[in-house]
């Protein structure tokens, strides 16, 4: 058996104040720092115990993990569990990637968004250029936003081939054909995000293969179904894995559509589901 985890704990505090995110510049509580800790140590040694079944984890927090210490030490030692496939993480890389050096890095990897106005592209491409160096998969993503166009083209440029650069539809936004055209030339995979995929009533690895855990070991099928299918922690989880159908109309998130099995996003993105790393890349697509 083979699981995919997504999780969310109550962390919702970003470094980034992007004028597109509800969560920019946001400060959590010292209690509530303390709950988000508490209960990715709980996550972490269930991980760590439940070893009869292959584990794959992508944690995808509201705010920015890794400039807290307790997410850092969590994806090395679960990257050297031999059970656990790939751990993986949403950043912005404003924290100092060193501390990957003690993680496996046929294990760890990283799905790092490019903030233009929040950091410099110098700095951004360092981050970069360090975990080539430490041997870390991942891949590198920007909104599209039209203010964007120029800075995500220097960035193409300047990173290695071996580099996916993904591009995320900016929320609202409406393109036409020329506009498209040129963020697909950066994204070959862009068409998948620009419009939202009709879902209601097509079968979805969410709730099958994929769940979505928060900080208290809820499970549900995916971060956009609210209904629960049971507890991480009394084992309810293993009997509510069922083949199901999408309730929601539309699905137009990366984390979510790339598990609608008409889409065939498990076979673009095999190997790299978590991380957004198409299959056969460095090998950019024609």
């Amino acid at each position: 058996m083979n699981l995919s985890i997504l999780y969310r704990g109550p962390l919702a505090s970003c470094n980034y104040d992007c004028p597109y995110c509800p969560f920019a510049k946001r400060h959590d509580p010292p209690e509530l720092l303390r709950a988000d800790r508490s209960a990715l140590a709980r996550f972490t040694d269930w991980v760590t115990a439940t070893d009869d079944i292959r584990l794959s984890v992508l944690f995808t927090p509201w705010g920015e993990g890794l400039t807290r210490s307790w997410y850092r030490d969590a994806m090395v030692r679960l990257s050297h569990l031999a059970h656990v496939d790939r751990v993986a993480i949403q950043t912005n890389l404003a924290a100092r990637p060193d501390w990957l050096a003690e993680a496996d890095p046929a294990t760890v990897a990283l799905w790092a968004t490019y903030h233009p106005g929040q950091v410099t592209r110098e700095r951004f491409l360092a981050r970069c250029e360090r975990l080539r160096e430490l041997g870390v998969r991942f891949s590198v993503g920007v909104v599209g936003l039209p203010e964007h166009l120029a800075e995500a083209r220097a960035l193409r440029a300047a990173l290695p081939d071996g580099v996916y650069l993904w591009v995320n539809a900016a929320e609202g936004h409406r393109y036409d054909a020329d506009q498209e055209a040129a963020w697909t030339a950066l994204d070959p995979h862009f068409g998948y995000s620009v419009r939202p995929h009709l879902s209601l009533g097509r079968p979805c690895h969410a709730g099958e293969t994929a769940v979505s855990v928060d900080g208290a070991g809820t499970v549900r099928r995916c971060h956009f179904v609210a209904a629960p299918i049971g507890n991480l922690y009394d084992g309810s989880w293993r009997a509510a894995l069922t083949p199901r159908a999408c309730p929601n109309a539309v699905c137009d998130c990366h984390i979510g559509y790339v598990h609608l099995k008409p889409l065939g996003l498990r076979e673009v993105f095999a190997g790299g589901v978590l991380e957004r790393i198409p299959a056969g890349w460095p090998e950019r697509p024609r």
